[in-house]
């Protein structure tokens, strides 16, 4: 572990510590134990299935996105979304990301910097569409001055998400627009601020990243990926609702895709491997808004953060011993192809 990596592995963790305090203080974890023991686990399974019909529209997705760059199926792409989700649950800072994006490379051919760049806008558009189910529920919202148990108010939090990928999106929009002036751009950038050693290496990476955003130049394929994404998300809140029936509560489904929204909005904050902290804090406490108790809360938490962390981890595993990555030169080709990741 290089010291960068360590320095993110332990920063990970110290966040997780914090968020899982504040998701925990003043409960009787007995009763959460007592709520989790009565679930009725049989609602899991649909919840699951409904989970998996996601990972294969996602697949569908980054198959669209992909398609200027190469055409690859996605009955292909699906086990490379599954090992990404695999790495993105036992390593820190999303890796998982770049997992897939090398995969992609060692068994399809596509350059890492370009595929970046398409599951970048993956998780741009997945930003977006989770804010869309905040502001959806703006109403409601503004009457939940529940402390959100990190940084003031879930309404605050839900400000500076959209203001963030607000500005990821202008700023990716506008690269894929204008790929001769966002060129000039960089190289004014890099030739600046860059050391001479590096300018080449990096030069590359980034055009090639520009390339990637080619799926954005067009119109259409830019509304076909945001609906595509809207339907990802109401799948993964459909877990949610199917989940939460093996619970003694109930709230509304908008109140589960506001939770969506927040919960997946929070889990881009670092935290350790598999969002430990990050996922439960905000969840439980959109949830103690809604008037659940806070053990309940928490048990269905907890219950859902395993369901959506097992079942896929799982499968992106078997995947990848069925056909893993060969270590060697290839993996050193990619390193240098892809020199800032």
């Amino acid at each position: 572990m290089t010291g960068m990596k360590r320095w993110q592995f332990w920063l990970g963790l110290v966040i997780s510590a914090v968020f899982l305090y504040f998701a925990l203080r003043g409960l009787e974890l007995e009763k959460a134990w007592q709520a989790v023991r009565q679930a009725d686990f049989w609602w899991l399974l649909p919840g699951v299935a409904v989970y998996f019909i996601g990972v294969w529209v996602r697949s569908w997705r980054w198959h669209y996105l992909l398609r200027p760059l190469k055409r690859i199926s996605t009955a292909s792409m699906f086990p490379v979304v599954c090992i990404g989700y695999m790495g993105n649950n036992i390593y820190p800072a999303r890796a998982g990301e770049v997992l897939r994006a090398v995969i992609l490379k060692d068994r399809h051919g596509v350059p890492v910097s370009a595929s970046l760049a398409t599951i970048i806008v993956e998780r741009i558009f997945d930003g977006v569409v989770m804010l869309a189910f905040v502001f959806l529920n703006l109403g409601e919202l503004a009457n939940l001055k529940t402390d959100s148990g990190f940084i003031g108010s879930i309404q605050q939090v839900a400000l500076w998400g959209a203001a963030a990928f607000a500005a990821a999106l202008l700023i990716f929009l506008l690269a894929a627009m204008y790929p001769v002036k966002s060129e000039k751009v960089v190289n004014w950038l890099i030739d600046r601020w860059t050391p001479q050693r590096m300018r080449e290496n990096l030069r590359g990476f980034v055009m090639r990243f520009i390339g990637g955003l080619e799926s954005l130049r067009r119109p259409r394929d830019a509304i076909m990926i945001f609906f595509t994404t809207v339907l990802i998300w109401l799948l993964e809140t459909g877990k949610y609702w199917l989940v939460m029936h093996a619970f003694s509560f109930e709230v509304s489904f908008f109140a589960l895709m506001l939770m969506n929204g927040i919960v997946n909005l929070t889990t881009t904050i670092p935290s350790a491997p598999g969002y430990v902290g990050t996922f439960d804090a905000p969840g439980i406490a959109l949830l103690m808004a809604y008037g659940v108790s806070g053990e309940v809360a928490a048990a269905y938490t907890l219950v859902l953060h395993v369901a959506l962390w097992f079942p896929i981890t799982l499968l992106g595993a078997y995947y990848y011993l069925r056909q893993p990555l060969r270590w060697g030169k290839d993996v050193q080709q990619m390193r240098r192809e892809a020199p800032v990741t």
